[in-house]
């Protein structure tokens, strides 16, 4: 016998886990659709040439690439930006510019797991390609705070959060009035890692792997550690930058975000300038956003992107700008869950009909129509065993509401509508439609 088991870092997912998962992609496509994004897919194994160099040495590390049964040289996407810039180099002249999609998929990355983080996973992303406007940069902060203002209410309360942002080009700027300007790479990935290892082991690597002495790497981090309100950190930012025109372009378009969010609609406490965050990514360029839980900070970005607006340009000659951003969706499940806010159910259909008497499937069936057309979910259980045993099925199962009806119910045209998380029962007609949706539904 071969021992049923999974590898590590990947995972089976029971209905349990399906159903909010399926609930998270369904918000997801709402919000992205609503700011006309639109969706498409791409293979989940690249040539490796497409795939290799792009998110930096550790994305190459981390990537599955073997060679396939025709001898080419292939690999695991790692992510969905890089397929998109090569997506959209083969296919411009068919989407036309300015092109928005969103893809919803399986990427793969061999990396130590942790809570939250597997080898197989699955990323929510949506971009703007062809355009450098910052109304595209602006239209991702918002896009960013629908979505996650949607998400809590989609499993039954608000879910406090802040999303910050920065842009690479005012990091650039300062780096290179420090005079480390070709040291920018290996400096912004220490740098991202601010929030998780702490100042000290930041510095280290910043000497270490980037090169930098000590002194311009305590010069790079208490760049990185203004503090203040938003207009607070930009006043202190204008002065530094000055005379470096990166630098102060990055630096007026984080004015501009700040400012077209607002007007959007998203509250100043929920977008935080924060001069720390650089995104680890190699390809970023301008604008980038992280988003936080208050209430589990800890678990890291919910929903991170940016601008680049370099990718696209190894495919193609043609100038192709984006900016994006994913919401991670496992890492969103794991912090719902531990937040509790995770209803533990086996199905999608809150209504259960006991199948009570042998001789009435036909009537169950007619029911269940019913019930159905009324756009709730129904279930008929399949044989005619004791209530009692379905009705275990049912509480193993997560059901909300089960629909009795024996003989004596049939005979009298109703039925019983049993709440199954009071144990409360109340009768409907079986005549009236209306009536018994309206039943059902007080006990949703």
């Amino acid at each position: 016998m071969i021992e049923p088991r999974t590898l590590k870092g990947f995972r089976d997912y029971l209905p349990e886990a399906m159903i909010p998962r399926e609930r998270l992609i369904a918000t997801a496509q709402c919000v992205y659709r609503s700011f006309g994004y639109s969706p498409i897919d791409t293979p989940a194994l690249e040539y490796l040439e497409i795939l290799a160099g792009k998110g930096g040495e550790e994305s190459d590390r981390q990537m599955y690439a073997f060679e396939d049964h025709g001898g080419r040289k292939v690999a695991m996407r790692f992510d969905l930006t890089v397929p998109l810039a090569r997506f959209v180099a083969q296919h411009v002249n068919e989407l036309g510019l300015p092109f928005k999609r969103y893809h919803i998929a399986t990427v793969w990355r061999g990396e130590n797991t942790q809570h939250g983080r597997y080898r197989e996973f699955m990323q929510c992303d949506f971009d703007t390609i062809g355009t450098k406007s910052v109304a595209a940069d602006i239209e991702t902060a918002l896009v960013i705070y629908e979505l996650v203002s949607q998400i809590g209410p989609t499993f039954g309360k608000p879910l406090p959060f802040t999303i910050r942002v920065n842009n690479r080009a005012v990091l650039s700027g300062l780096l290179s009035k420090l005079g480390l300007a070709d040291k920018s790479v290996a400096l912004l990935r220490a740098l991202d890692k601010l929030g998780k290892v702490g100042r000290q082991k930041v510095a280290e690597e910043m000497v270490a792997a980037a090169g930098a002495t000590p002194e311009q790497a305590d010069q790079v981090l208490k760049l990185a550690e203004l503090s203040g309100t938003n207009d607070e950190v930009l006043a202190q930012l204008g002065p530094l930058v000055t005379g470096n025109p990166q630098g102060e372009e990055g630096v007026e378009r984080l004015r501009q975000i700040l400012r077209g969010a607002k007007a959007g609609g998203v509250p100043e406490s929920a977008l935080q300038l924060d001069v720390s965050i650089a995104r680890g990514l190699d390809y970023y360029t301008g604008a980038i956003f992280e988003t936080f839980l208050l209430d589990l900070p800890k678990i890291g970005s919910i929903c991170s992107g940016g601008r680049y607006d370099n990718l696209a340009g190894l495919f193609t000659k043609q100038e192709l700008p984006g900016i994006g951003a994913s919401l991670g969706l496992d890492r969103l499940l794991a912090a719902l869950e531990e937040l509790g806010m995770i209803i533990k159910v086996r199905t999608p259909a809150p209504v259960l009909i006991a199948y009570f008497d042998a001789a009435r499937l036909d009537d169950y069936l007619r029911i269940a129509a019913t019930i159905r057309a009324a756009g709730i979910g129904v279930e008929v259980f399949p044989e005619p065993k004791k209530l009692g045993q379905q009705l275990q099925y049912a509480d193993r199962r997560g059901f909300r509401v089960a629909i009795i009806a024996g003989q004596r119910e049939f005979d009298a045209g109703k039925c019983q509508v049993k709440d199954l998380a009071t144990t409360q029962s109340s009768e409907a007609p079986l005549t009236d439609a209306t009536a018994l949706v309206a039943a059902i539904r007080k006990c949703l």
